[in-house]
């Protein structure tokens, strides 16, 4: 109600069950191509985060603890839904910076041809590995005696660095095919 999803940026996990905003509508910046604002993956994303992420990181067994896991769950999917957005805007300003390579393929409704343009193997690799050692770096236990839980890891940073190559870039790179498929209507 308070028009968060009247935000370009934002896209709600169930559109059909959202009460109508009360605030006065804003002017947001426009930059994606109007047909963008049709593309929203979210139940991808929420499959993808119900049914494979969760196991990843959740140790079986119930501790009871169900209205901070919702908020916790309802975080990690609208971070992940906005991350995966951002696929839309870097897919207008790759096509901005040379439209002569994508418009055949966006013309031909060659998914396979924009995938290739849109994959750099060596930065998808750089990505992982950045992902990997910021989960090393900031997901480790911190204590202030020497119990010998210093340097443990919360998550394994491979899980994360996984994360990303099986799940984020992916799920990224169909939101990209699936803008520029609609780039030029």
């Amino acid at each position: 109600m308070a028009g968060r999803y009247a935000n370009p940026e934002e896209h709600p996990f169930f559109p059909e069950d959202l009460p109508p905003s009360e605030v006065p509508p804003y002017n947001f910046a426009k930059f994606l191509h109007p047909p963008a604002a049709s593309i929203n993956i979210n139940k991808d994303i929420w499959d993808t985060y119900i049914n494979k992420l969760l196991q990843l990181f959740v140790a079986p067994g119930d501790d009871g603890n169900y209205a901070s896991t919702a908020a916790s769950d309802f975080v990690c999917l609208q971070a992940l839904s906005r991350r995966i957005r951002y696929g839309k805007l870097v897919a207008e300003v790759k096509f901005r910076e040379s439209p002569q390579e994508y418009e055949p393929a966006i013309r031909a409704k060659d998914r396979d041809t924009l995938m290739k343009l849109l994959t750099f193997e060596k930065v998808e690799e750089a990505v992982m590995k950045r992902v990997a050692k910021k989960a090393m770096m900031f997901g480790q236990e911190v204590t202030l005696n020497n119990d010998g839980n210093h340097g443990k890891n919360k998550v394994d940073p491979s899980v994360v660095s996984r994360l990303y190559g099986d799940w984020i870039m992916p799920l990224t790179k169909h939101v990209e095919v699936e803008y520029l498929l609609r780039r030029l209507d």
